[in-house]
């Protein structure tokens, strides 16, 4: 379960993860595409359920449990996850036939199944047997498997043998008639680092592959600084993933967890290929976590099918970037694999769960899964309050859900799941939040960079947000952004010649995009570039901005006829040379440019010379809409989000007050059949489709 308060979690023991293989032998894997599987999820399809652990029930607990969940209406649960030691109790040896009872149960009552391959936690006798799956810490300290995710799952043996129980589950099970999807090892993306000898000659080699010799080793990571050059492969030392170190060893130690957690992977990936093509990849991946996390955004296409993730939000702008960024660039819907309903220390709030399912079928979701069906009675979540309680009785939080799955029957022959392309996007780099989020110790970094990489992309989400307008967030070194209007970096830090060169290209093809302080001052090693900044795009956007200061009082700009007040006093002096100033800061020391302008082949480069804020950043957005088509959304008052679909508008309304919606003449609310003339009075976490 990844609720928000384990999600804020940062553990005191950081190891670092590994590749078991070299990076050469796993290959560019491509996750299969849904195009040309007309038979898997999608248009038409929507599903609601649970999560389901059977390895906590009897077997006469296990048949009342599925007939709530057929009562109640649920076409779909995840099961399989956290139970390695159901399947393999020894090394070795298979125990199947108590999951077959239970799939063939959930067959019978019409129940699809998500199952997940349980690569981690790795059980106890894996550990016992292959000491090299335990993790050391950073200072040498060996560590039992005292509790979830601590397994290295860069040990050859790890990758052997979640390879071998993949192999068996799918040969099993790849036909069954419950069984709609496949995910990988939950949560994957938590977990530890490992410092072992092995780890580090792993860390050597993938190093050895990425830099070819000591020399430019030497220079990536700027070793002339403090006297730490490099003479030879055998004085290379894993950094410390909880500092101290420099910011271009973290960089790379990242890269380096990254890599391995795609390798694990895309090998699962390959053993489904091989015995279940016919099963689509939908994974409850866990990319941003703090102690390992991987580079979601530039591996989504070679391990997923569908974009999925554990759904715990908080507010609903933070909630449309998280579950945007998962979707990544799936053209697919999102899989909701855990969602929220009660949780740790929590029983539920009634109509919250229904409000973000709503909420979800705006942002693309099509599964629905509650974390969890059964109250957990023991382990580290036994105050972890699912949908039946203790004792097994059914709460109102299983009616909730019923209704969810009775509403969204009708509603997945309206249009839902959304597959409308969005006109917008957004950059996000995990490689620029590795970087300017370093571990601690001896460290300038954030002196200079003293914002929050991440509240950057919502501050750029914002009027996106605000104005309902699809938006989809992607690293654009990755993916191709030719087909959007408009695309917006915020705070890009670090510029490497992927992005680059897809900015570049854009713009000279006719794009327009918008670029905000603090952007192209380092490359891919982490180094701030010895050239006129931005580093690598000055000429495309026309000015140069080195000089940098922080404004004793808020910043005002002027824009469009009407001053605007900012919220963070950073901003640098821009020096256009081809550029044209579109606004000023009208209460700096020196008078200049606070937004500036600069055609670039067919296209326009534009810059915010401070960091991503709505008061600068809105305006700026909204003032291009009608020049690039970009249509906005339904008109909604704070707190509801809407969209329209096939001619009907959805409102949700997010907050825990009643809210009125203004509208144009007479509605029909399709859930329930009222008319509304004039306005809408959405109930707390309230939801109305209008036609």
């Amino acid at each position: 379960m990844t609720h928000r308060i384990i999600r804020g979690l940062r553990f005191a023991l950081l190891a670092a993860a590994t590749l078991s293989v070299p990076l050469a032998g796993i290959g560019p894997a491509i996750a299969q595409s849904a195009a040309g599987h007309p038979d898997w999820p999608g248009g038409g399809d929507l599903f609601v359920g649970a999560c389901y652990q059977p390895i906590d029930r009897s077997p006469e607990q296990i048949r009342q449990d599925i007939a709530i969940m057929k009562a109640a209406g649920f076409t779909m649960v995840r099961m399989g996850d956290l139970s390695w030691d159901s399947f393999e109790p020894q090394d070795g040896h298979f125990t199947f036939e108590w999951f077959d009872t239970i799939l063939d149960q959930m067959h019978a009552a019409g129940i699809k199944v998500l199952l997940d391959i349980p690569g981690q936690p790795a059980p106890t006798w894996l550990h016992k047997r292959y000491p090299g799956v335990d993790l050391v810490t950073q200072d040498g300290v060996r560590r039992n498997a005292a509790t979830r995710y601590w397994d290295n799952i860069s040990d050859p043996d790890y990758r052997r043998l979640v390879k071998r129980l993949a192999e068996q589950m799918l040969k099993r099970y790849a036909h069954h008639p419950a069984v709609i999807a496949i995910g990988y090892t939950n949560e994957i993306g938590n977990g530890q680092m490992s410092y072992s000898p092995a780890d580090r000659q792993r860390f050597v080699g993938w190093l050895q592959k990425k830099y070819g010799t000591i020399a430019a080793l030497n220079t990536a990571w700027a070793t002339q600084r403090w006297s730490r050059r490099i003479n030879s492969w055998d004085e290379v030392d894993l950094p410390y993933g909880n500092g101290p170190g420099p910011n271009e060893r973290n960089l790379d130690l990242r890269r380096f967890w990254s890599d391995d957690t795609i390798g694990a992977l895309t090998e699962l990936e390959a053993v489904r290929k091989e015995h279940a093509p016919n099963l689509p990849v939908a994974s409850n991946f866990w990319p941003d976590a703090w102690t390992k996390g991987f580079d979601y955004l530039r591996s989504w296409d070679k391990v997923s099918t569908y974009g999925g993730q554990g759904f715990y939000p908080g507010e609903p702008l933070g909630a449309a970037l998280d579950v945007s960024r998962n979707r990544a660039g799936h053209d697919t819907p999102m899989w909701l694999n855990e969602f929220t309903a009660g949780g740790g220390g929590y029983y539920g709030t009634p109509g919250r769960s229904r409000m973000w399912a709503y909420f979800g079928l705006i942002y693309y979701a099509q599964t629905f899964l509650a974390w969890t069906f059964n109250s957990h009675s023991g382990g580290e979540e036994q105050g972890l309050f699912g949908l039946v309680d203790h004792d097994g009785r059914a709460s109102w939080k299983v009616g909730e859900f019923g209704q969810i799955a009775s509403e969204f029957a009708k509603l997945k022959t309206m249009g839902f799941p959304r597959y409308r392309k969005p006109e917008v996007a957004i950059a996000y780099s995990f490689q620029t939040n590795w970087l300017t989020s370093p571990p601690p110790g001896p460290n300038t970094m954030q002196e200079y960079f003293k914002t929050s990489y991440p509240d950057q992309a919502k501050a750029a989400l914002e009027p996106l947000f605000v104005d309902n307008i699809d938006t989809a967030v992607i690293d654009i070194g990755h993916d191709p952004i030719d087909r959007y209007k408009l695309v917006i970096l915020p705070s890009a830090y670090m510029i490497d010649k992927e992005t680059a060169d897809a900015v570049r290209r854009y713009v000279s093809n006719g794009g327009t995009v918008i670029m905000t302080g603090y952007s192209a001052k380092v490359d891919e090693t982490g180094k701030w570039f010895e050239t006129p900044l931005p580093g690598r795009l000055t000429d495309v956007f026309g000015v140069r901005t080195n000089e940098f200061y922080r404004a004793e009082q808020p910043l005002k700009v002027t824009f469009e006829g009407k001053e605007q007040t900012g919220s963070d006093p950073y901003y640098e002096v821009l020096e256009p040379s081809t550029a044209k100033p579109l606004a000023m800061f009208t209460n700096t020391p020196r008078p200049s440019p606070a937004i500036t302008v600069n055609r670039f082949g067919k296209g326009r480069a534009i810059y915010l010379a401070t960091a991503a804020q709505p008061a600068f950043l809105d305006p700026l957005v909204r003032s291009l809409y009608a020049e690039l088509g970009i249509e906005r959304g339904p008109v909604t008052p704070p707190g509801v989000v809407a969209r329209v679909v096939e001619g009907r508008t959805l409102y949700v309304n997010t907050r825990d007050a009643p809210v009125r919606v203004a509208l144009a003449g007479q509605k029909q609310d399709t859930l329930t059949g009222k008319t509304h003339t004039g306005s809408l009075d959405l109930a707390p976490y309230g939801v109305a489709l209008l036609r």
